[in-house]
């Protein structure tokens, strides 16, 4: 069968890795490298016949993984770490390649090999980097968002050193072609902007009026591999083509669906790619030379980390962001293997120094996910050792805090809690470890405490034993759990409200001392299904009797701590199955010039009458005398059968005899 059968073999041997990647609780990528490396020419056994086709189908993933990089793309984001990226990116190109200068003199390579071996790991992995982020939460914080700047800019130096490395030995031929590439680069980067202002926006429009999420599904697809093709025609890199495209549709109003349909795809064919990079290791290569090649990994991951996380301190990034970046961003990426093929093939590498570079590549993409795992108890160790360097306070009043509320988390639960309590006039403190949340508080004026609520330090500063109440706002149970003790080591009495996602994580809570906790999900998940049973026509008392039943359950713990807690909740659903609705009179109602009484509202409709709205004056709680003008608005309270009836009672043909009071 070919290619099918060779996709077949690697679909279902990555799903093998990640099921067991799963159950041992690490990232589904490291799963998909080894069942590469089970599955490559290299291992015997069941084997994929083609590795070269499969490669260029995983081409299409890292294409497909940066142009939907470039619809969630937004200069706006990217604003705060443009000089780290524009900057910086090249600062730590040229420090990783005299690094590895540095590694190759060492084991007596030639000039020339060194610095091809500087170039090949001065590139860092977009495609592990980004699978890490998203698996582990941290998309969108402010040293991710200085990642994927420093990426976007070495993926934009893949082409040059394409260009230079092979012609190292003759570098007025390589600056020639170096000055051609630019000029590509500019006319492509112009067309695009053309076709991204006037041709996709109506295109993406035309095709969205189908209403055919098949057609509109391969719109996008097209749009994104299709400018990415032409990008290589031109003579530049197919991924940043599709990187371009990305941005271009990020403009269009079609963006966030377009995301939506994408994404599977991209997952698909990711996961080619992360197979392919498996296949790619020859294991008996990597024996044969298994002291040399983990000496240069050490080296090489060291190294890196210590250039990455130096840059992004010397741009002014402190606290936990050098040491997310470098643990971040210390691999060697997969822009790597196409550079390292460029100078296979043009004979500027040996075949051992290429398979070199794929064992180091392949071996530090393995532990990425796992450095990364190690940037918080990292960043602790850090501030029980430089407790000085770690609080950054914002806001904070002079007078000092007493008698507030402690907010850990700037979330959307977080900031929600904090706009209320600014309006109620009550006193707080924000704790935010999150760069990009922090300078959100910080830009509402709130008070803001930078730092990690778990460590002592961090609770100290918010003055928590001068507080009246923590709220834990983050989903994290792991976090809350810390957060919780930290508390109650502090200050034991402190009510502390939290938020949970299950009914497991209550009761941890439970066993801390917390009975004041909120489960969203739940509460989100009733709201819908009262609603749901007011449109069924259900009776309020039994939709009543049912959400009091079910909060009960949810809450017990707090049922039992509060007596009152039950009265209020049942006041709340109380409060929203009655329905106040607001109905104009028109000028032809038959209500219009008569009293409430004589109108006869709550005997033929059942709604009570308990405002008007005239012109600018209200009229609370009306008496039966009151007479009804046109253009009232008559506010009136009701079930969901009372008021169809009322407004088919404002909206009667209006008839001029008296209605009988009787």
């Amino acid at each position: 069968m070919g290619i099918a059968a060779d996709i077949a073999i690697i679909i279902v041997g990555a799903l093998v890795g990640g099921l067991v990647a799963q159950r041992l609780r690490q990232p589904l990528i490291l799963g998909y490298i080894v069942a590469g490396i089970i599955l490559g020419p290299y291992t015997g056994g069941l084997t994929v016949s083609n590795v070269h086709d499969i490669e260029l189908l995983a081409e299409i993933g890292v294409a497909l993984l940066l142009f939907a990089l470039g619809i969630e793309f937004s200069f706006k984001e990217l604003q705060p770490v443009r000089k780290v990226a524009l900057i910086g990116t090249p600062l730590q190109i040229a420090l990783s390649i005299l690094l590895g200068i540095g590694i190759g003199r060492v084991f007596g390579w030639s000039w020339f090999l060194s610095v091809w071996f500087g170039a090949l790991i001065s590139l860092s992995s977009t495609m592990v980097l980004l699978k890490t982020l998203m698996g582990q939460g941290r998309m969108g914080t402010l040293s991710s968002r200085i990642m994927i700047g420093m990426l976007i800019v070495q993926d934009l130096a893949v082409v040059p050193m394409m260009i230079i490395l092979p012609e190292l030995s003759d570098l007025e031929s390589g600056l020639a072609a170096l000055g051609t590439a630019v000029l590509r680069a500019a006319i492509f980067l112009a067309a695009m902007f053309f076709a991204g202002t006037r041709l996709v926006p109506r295109l993406m429009g035309y095709v969205a009026g189908w209403n055919s999420r098949e057609l509109f599904l391969l719109a996008v697809t097209a749009i994104g591999l299709g400018v990415g093709y032409a990008t290589y025609l031109f003579g530049l890199s197919f991924a940043f083509g599709a990187f371009v495209a990305g941005m271009v549709l990020s403009e269009s109003d079609h963006s966030h669906q377009a995301l939506s349909d994408i994404l599977p795809l991209r997952d698909l064919f990711s996961l080619l790619f992360f197979v392919s990079v498996g296949m790619l290791l020859d294991p008996v290569f990597f024996l044969e030379n298994i002291g040399m090649v983990l000496l240069i990994v050490l080296v090489v991951s060291v190294g890196k980390a210590i250039i990455f996380g130096g840059v992004a301190t010397l741009f002014g990034y402190g606290n936990v962001i050098p040491l997310a970046v470098g643990l971040g961003l210390f691999q060697v990426g997969e822009f790597s293997f196409v550079l390292a093929r460029v100078g296979l093939d043009s004979g500027s590498i040996s075949a051992d120094l290429y398979s070199l570079i794929l064992s180091v590549a392949i071996l530090t993409m393995l532990f990425t996910p796992l450095a990364a795992r190690m940037v918080e108890p990292l960043y602790r160790l850090r501030q029980r050792w430089f407790e000085f360097d770690l609080l950054d306070t914002v806001n904070l009043p002079r007078e000092g805090l007493v008698g507030h509320v402690v907010i850990v988390g700037f979330g959307r639960v977080g900031e929600f809690v904090a706009g209320i309590l600014q309006r109620l006039g009550q006193h707080f403190v924000v704790i935010e470890l999150d760069q990009r949340r922090m300078e959100r508080a910080k830009e509402a004026g709130y008070p803001v405490i930078y730092g990690d609520a778990t460590q002592q330090l961090v609770l100290e500063a918010a003055r928590l034993t001068e507080s009246r109440l923590c709220l834990v706002t983050v989903p994290a149970i792991s976090v809350t759990n810390a957060v919780v003790a930290g508390v109650r080591r502090i200050c034991p009495e402190l009510h502390v409200v939290a938020r949970v996602e299950s009914m497991d994580q209550l009761r941890e809570l439970q066993q801390l001392g917390v009975y004041e906790v909120v489960q969203p999900e739940s509460e989100a998940g009733l709201e819908i299904t009262r609603q749901a049973l007011l449109h069924l026509d259900v009776p309020s008392p039994e939709i009543q009797r049912f959400v009091d039943g079910v909060r009960r359950e949810l809450y017990a713990p707090l049922y039992e701590e509060h007596d009152d807690y039950g009265v209020m909740t049942r006041l709340q659903t109380a409060q929203q199955l009655t329905q106040l609705h607001w109905v104009p009179l028109p000028p032809h109602s038959p209500l219009v010039d008569r009293t409430i009484g004589e109108s006869r509202i709550r005997s033929r409709s059942g709604v009570s009458v308990v405002a008007i709205l005239r012109n600018e004056e209200l009229i609370p709680n009306p008496t039966p005398s009151q007479r009804l003008e046109a253009g009232d608005f008559v506010a009136v309270m009701g079930n969901q059968h009372e008021l169809p009836a009322f407004e088919r009672l404002v909206l009667e043909e209006r008839v001029d005899a008296p209605i009988s009071n009787l």
